[in-house]
């Protein structure tokens, strides 16, 4: 089964929240608070999205933490990516030369295009899109039907 990490779902939920009010700016209590979630967590979760570049830090007694930029600009992959690193569906397909099979392995080039698909999906999703009412018409990159053959 494929599935992001519990931090990287609550990474998506807390810059959910900061966007539905761009341009403000909120303590790390404040996002815990608003979020039911514990402050140590929140504060990992602010600090890695500040790290992925998502966030601005602000310190003092005004500061606190805002997008870093629109959140039409942001996508899930950019999410995804800041919190657990790069997207691959298999060792190979995120970082090359962690798998001893990789040189001789038949299926390493199609696993490859699959991430490579799952990664243009991500894309074309936005933390505006997740923050609409319902997800309407994200461009998925996949253009041709999933087959149902097995």
């Amino acid at each position: 089964m494929l599935r992001v990490s519990k931090l990287t779902d609550y990474g998506t939920v807390i810059m959910a929240h900061l966007a539905r009010h761009p341009g403000q700016q909120y303590a790390a209590a404040e996002v815990a608070g608003a979020l039911g979630v514990s402050l140590p967590t929140v504060s990992k979760v602010l600090k890695k999205l500040t790290r992925g570049g998502l966030l601005c830090a602000t310190r003092g007694a005004k500061g606190g933490y805002s997008l870093s930029r629109p959140a039409a600009a942001i996508s899930l992959t950019q999410i995804i990516d800041a919190m657990e690193g790069p997207i691959g569906l298999t060792e190979c397909g995120a970082i090359p030369g962690l798998c001893a099979q990789e040189p001789d392995c038949a299926l390493r080039v199609n696993w490859r295009r699959v991430s490579r698909l799952v990664l243009k999906a991500l894309d074309g999703v936005t933390l505006a899109d997740m923050v609409a009412p319902r997800l309407q018409s994200v461009r998925l990159a996949l253009s041709r039907p999933v087959s149902t053959a097995r």
